[in-house]
C-alpha cells in the first residue's frame, strides 16, 4: 500500500443521492483533500436488476452539485479503471479462480429451496440460520451429479473455523469477530457476478484504497472484506465506520420518513444553496474545535480531522438546516437569488412562462424584498402572496387596526396623495407618508399600521415603502378604496 491517501464513494446506480451516501462521499472527499491525497468515485453495479435508468448519471449530477469533484471515476478515467464493476468481471474471475485452485473456495450447488429449508430448521432449533457447509468437501463425482441434473453452482468462501478477525475502527476503536456463527459465504453468485463482499475487497486492493470510510452498517461485512484479505495475501485497508444519521425523534433515518427531504435532487428543487448542503452534511457526524457552525467548502477540508468523527449518532436537525441555508441566503448575490426564486413563482402561476424585461424587473426586485427571510427560494411563492392577491383577507388583529377613529382620514389622504403623485418609487411613497403626517398630524404606529394593513392586509411585513411600490399603484388606490368604503 503506497503512502498516498486514497479514499473512494463506491455508490450503486440503484436509486438517487441519499442524503446519507453525500455524507459518506463528502466525509471521503474532506479527508482526501485534507491529506493531500486521491478521491475516487467507483459505481458498484453488479446488482444489475435493482440498477434504474440514469442511476449513475444522477449520483455524479448532485455530488458535482454540492461541489465534491473526483480524481478517478467513469467519466475522467484513470489508471487503476475500469471504474464500473460490471466492466472488471475478468478481473475478479482470476482472484476467484485462485481461490478454488488453492481450496480456500468451493463451488456449491444447493438450490434456493434448499437453502432456506436449511435457515427454518436451524431457527426452529433456536440457531443462527448459517449455511451449514454441506457442500464443502464434494468430490468430482459428485460435482459432476449435480450438473448433470443441471444445477448451477455458486461460489462460496471457506471460512476459517474458530478465528478472531480483529480491526481497529477509526471511529470505533477495537471490533473483533468470532468465525464460530458465520457460515461459507457466497463470493460468486449463479450468474457468474460476484458478491458485494469479494468485488469491494478486490477493488479496493487493485485500487490502492488505503482508508474506507463508510457508514456503521458495513461493520458486518468487514470480517468477510479482511478474510479475503487474507486469503489473497494483501494488506487490508484501514476502516472507518460513520455512525448512523437519525431524525430528531432519534429513530433511523428512514426513505419513508417523510417529515425530513432526505433526497439531494429534492433540495436544488426547493431552492437550497448546495455550499449550505455542503456545510450542514459536514456537521452530521463530525464537529470542528470550537462552537463555529458556518464554514467554506475550503475551510474545512483544511480542518477535517477524521478522529473527530462522532461515536453516536448524528441527528439530522431540521432547523439547522434551516438556519443555515437562511444565512447563506442573505448573504448570496440577489441576482443569483432571482434566478432560483422567480421559476417557482412561475411554476404557481404566480407570473407568465415568459417575462417581458420589465416584468422580470419587477420580479427581481420582489425576491430582494424577502431575500432575508427566505430559508430557501421557492419560499417566495408563500412570502409574496399579498402582491397576487385579488381580495385582502383581514384577521381581527388587522381589522382592530382599520377600527382605530383616525384611519379615515389617514387612508383619504394617504389615497389623494397615491393619486395624485408623479415618481411611484419606494423613496416617492416615503415623502408621501410624510406629508399624510403633516396633513393629519399622525404619526408612528398611528399613521403606518392602518397604511400597511390596508395595502397588505397584514399587520407586519418587509419594508412598507417598497412594498407599496411593488404592489403598483392601481391595486394600490384599489385596495385603499376598498378599505375605504367598507369603513
Amino acid at each position: 500500500m503506497g503512502d498516498q491517501v486514497r479514499v473512494r464513494y463506491a455508490p450503486s446506480p440503484t436509486g438517487h443521492l441519499h442524503i446519507g451516501n453525500a455524507r459518506t462521499a463528502l466525509f471521503n472527499y474532506l479527508y482526501a483533500r485534507n491529506q493531500g491525497g486521491k478521491f475516487i468515485i467507483r459505481i458498484e453495479d453488479t446488482d444489475v436488476k435493482r440498477n434504474i435508468a440514469g442511476g449513475e448519471e444522477s449520483q455524479l449530477k448532485y455530488l458535482k452539485w454540492l461541489g465534491i469533484d473526483w480524481d478517478e471515476s467513469i467519466d475522467v478515467g484513470g489508471e487503476y479503471g475500469p471504474y464500473r464493476q460490471t466492466e472488471r468481471l475478468d478481473l475478479y474471475r482470476v482472484y476467484w479462480q485462485d481461490l478454488i485452485d488453492r481450496g480456500l473456495a468451493y463451488r456449491c450447488y444447493c438450490t434456493e429451496e434448499e437453502l432456506e429449508a436449511e435457515r427454518e430448521e436451524q431457527l426452529a432449533r433456536g440457531e443462527t440460520p448459517r449455511y451449514s457447509g454441506k457442500h464443502r468437501n464434494l468430490t468430482d463425482e459428485q460435482r459432476a451429479a449435480f450438473e448433470q441434473e443441471g444445477r448451477v453452482a455458486s461460489i462460496r468462501f471457506r471460512v476459517p473455523e474458530d478465528r478472531t478477525y480483529s480491526f481497529n475502527d477509526i471511529v470505533k476503536g477495537p471490533i473483533s469477530f468470532q468465525t464460530t456463527e458465520m457460515g461459507d459465504f457466497v463470493i460468486v453468485k449463479r450468474d457468474g457476478i460476484p458478491t458485494y463482499n469479494f468485488a469491494v475487497a478486490v477493488d479496493d486492493h487493485l485500487m490502492e484504497i488505503t482508508h474506507v470510510l463508510r457508514g456503521e452498517d458495513h461493520i458486518s461485512n468487514t470480517p468477510r472484506q479482511l478474510m479475503i484479505y487474507e486469503a489473497l495475501g494483501w494488506e487490508a485497508p484501514l476502516f472507518g465506520h460513520m455512525t448512523l444519521i437519525v431524525g430528531e425523534d432519534h429513530k433511523k433515518l428512514s426513505k419513508r420518513n417523510e417529515s425530513i427531504i432526505q433526497f439531494i435532487s429534492q433540495y436544488e428543487d426547493l431552492g437550497y444553496l448546495p455550499e449550505a448542503l455542503f456545510n450542514f452534511i459536514a456537521l452530521l457526524g463530525w464537529s470542528p474545535e470550537g462552537e463555529e457552525e458556518i464554514f467554506s467548502k475550503e475551510e474545512l477540508i483544511s480542518i477535517f480531522n477524521a478522529d473527530r468523527l462522532s461515536k453516536s449518532p448524528a441527528v439530522f436537525d431540521t432547523n439547522k438546516l434551516a438556519h443555515l441555508n437562511n444565512h447563506y441566503i442573505k448573504h448570496a448575490d440577489p441576482q443569483r437569488i432571482a434566478d432560483l426564486a422567480i421559476p417557482h413563482l412561475q411554476k404557481a402561476g404566480r407570473l407568465p412562462a415568459e417575462l417581458s424585461d420589465e416584468q422580470r424587473a419587477w420580479a427581481e426586485s420582489l425576491v430582494t424584498l424577502y431575500q432575508e427571510q427566505m430559508v430557501a427560494a421557492s419560499d417566495i411563492v408563500d412570502l409574496s402572496e399579498i402582491f397576487f392577491r385579488t381580495h385582502l383577507e383581514l384577521d381581527a388583529e388587522a381589522a382592530s387596526i382599520l377600527s382605530e377613529s383616525q384611519v379615515p382620514a389617514v387612508l383619504s389622504a394617504f389615497l389623494a396623495k397615491v393619486e395624485a403623485a408623479g415618481e411611484f418609487t419606494p423613496a416617492a411613497i416615503g415623502a408621501l407618508i410624510k406629508e399624510v403626517q403633516k396633513e393629519t398630524g399622525n404619526k408612528g404606529k398611528a399613521l403606518f399600521m392602518p397604511i400597511r394593513v390596508a395595502v397588505t392586509g397584514q399587520t407586519h411585513g418587509r419594508d412598507l415603502n417598497a412594498t407599496i411600490a411593488l404592489i403598483g399603484r392601481s391595486r394600490v388606490i384599489d385596495r385603499l378604496k376598498a378599505q375605504i368604503k367598507g369603513a
